[in-house]
């Protein structure tokens, strides 16, 4: 059956990504498949209303500024975010590291929220930034305290691919480390995403002890190997990961003892 017209724009709304924020009418037809008159009847209209706009210099296309309508109207929507926002940014104080809010997206951790670090040397972890469940901190800790048919899919289904040369790619490491996550109730990865960065994450739980979100720190690996900065950032995170998920309705048992031995 041939794309109806409604699936043909959102297939090419589809291809502006971060990696690929521009295009051209010819760029989109060839993607895509599509006749150019096609292709440019479809942008005109999507520029009339708002969702594409056009560069006037080099006459391509960028994604218009109707989004941040849906961005509000989401934000509005999504309890857990607006729950969390003043919980990170004390944690943020507290800690002087980048702050992110992650959750599950499909297969993949989708970073929802985030407030930055002000220090002048800083992790990053911007709002919409993806990754797969295996690779990093917060994707290692939504993946561990999942249900386990859900941890079975991902461990089935998906490549384990190197990010860096940090990256766990054997799945039965991949399996104790999941073990050893659920045990001690966070998170530690250095370099498994991005070299350079370290990263601390917590569960959040919901009112059945559900996940529902990792909370997490970004620090650069300068300071994430100073061992006493690092215990700290810890000892926060894990009171601000049990502070959000009483906030949202967790009336269980939530860890927050840990042993500083060994957390080199």
């Amino acid at each position: 059956m041939a794309d109806s017209s409604l699936e043909k724009a959102l297939r090419l709304l589809l291809c502006f990504t971060p990696e690929r924020p521009v295009w051209g009418v010819r760029e989109l037809a060839q993607a895509l498949g599509f006749s150019p008159p096609t292709v440019q009847r479809m942008v005109r209209s999507l520029c009339k209303y708002g969702f594409l706009e056009q560069d006037r210099e080099s006459r391509r296309y960028r994604p218009g500024f109707v989004y941040f309508r849906f961005v509000e109207t989401i934000q509005s929507q999504f309890p857990l975010e607006k729950t969390a926002t003043p919980v990170m940014k004390a944690l943020c104080a507290k800690t002087g590291e980048t702050t992110h809010l992650n959750v599950i997206d499909g297969k993949e951790r989708l970073c929802i929220s985030s407030i930055e670090s002000p220090q002048h040397l800083k992790g990053g972890m911007p709002v919409g930034n993806r990754s797969p469940l295996y690779a990093g901190a917060s994707s290692k800790c939504l993946l561990a305290f999942s249900e386990d048919t859900f941890i079975e899919d991902i461990l089935n289904s998906i490549p384990l691919k190197p990010l860096t040369e940090n990256t766990i790619t054997d799945r039965a490491r991949l399996k104790e480390e999941i073990k050893s996550i659920r045990l001690r109730g966070y998170s530690v990865s250095l370099g498994e995403r991005t070299p350079g960065l370290g990263s601390l994450s917590v569960p959040v739980f919901g009112p059945n002890g559900n996940i529902l979100g990792a909370l997490s720190l970004a620090i650069p690996e300068v300071r994430f190997r100073d061992i006493a900065h690092r215990n700290h950032c810890l000892r926060e995170l894990l009171n601000a990961g049990e502070t959000l998920s009483r906030n949202m309705g967790y009336g269980g048992r939530y860890p927050k003892e840990f042993s500083e031995e060994g957390q080199s």
